[in-house]
């Protein structure tokens, strides 16, 4: 019998020492294998004899004079919708009310902006007061509404502006 007991804490000592080896070998292999990813991923440094030689072509003589209309700008176009007024669907007695202007990247196209009109109204009948409540539901509220207005006038309108929102 005292054989027995003197033998256990040996074979329990190595089989600690061998999960703490292997433990230690897995940790060595994952935190190499994503060294080896994150550099296969990882995008080249520029060099910097390219842009040294940008940079002494647009100091001497030889550079070009910039054309175009620099910081200008962008060709943006504002439509100011006229006001949604919707009932919610839950609480059916709420109504909200939203003064929204749609931002096109191109010309205002005055029957996609009545296309997006509808199609915000037909969405905010089926909002309940609570997904629209708080900061991060109009924020939810906001994304949707730019989300369905990209779809509905396929990628004409870059983004829309809440001028205001009302619950009553």
């Amino acid at each position: 019998m005292t054989d027995t007991l003197t033998t256990e804490p040996a074979k329990k000592k190595s089989s600690v020492m061998i999960t703490a080896a292997a433990v230690a070998a897995l940790t060595l292999i994952g935190g190499g294998g994503g060294w080896v990813v994150g550099k296969i991923i990882a995008p080249a440094p520029a060099t910097p004899a390219a842009d040294a030689h940008t940079a002494s072509a647009d100091a001497g003589h030889g550079a070009a004079p910039a054309g175009g209309e620099h910081g200008g700008a962008a060709n943006i176009h504002v439509k100011l919708l006229d006001p949604i007024i919707a009932n919610l669907a839950y609480p059916s007695d709420s109504l909200v009310r939203l003064e929204i202007s749609l931002i096109f990247g191109e010309n205002v196209d005055e029957a996609v902006a009545g296309a997006v009109q509808e199609d915000i109204l037909a969405y905010m009948r089926t909002m309940s007061l609570q997904q629209i409540q708080g900061p991060r539901g109009f924020g939810y509220l906001r994304d949707d509404l730019k989300e369905r207005a990209k779809l509905r006038s396929q990628g004409k309108v870059a983004d829309i502006v809440f001028r205001t929102f009302v619950i009553e």
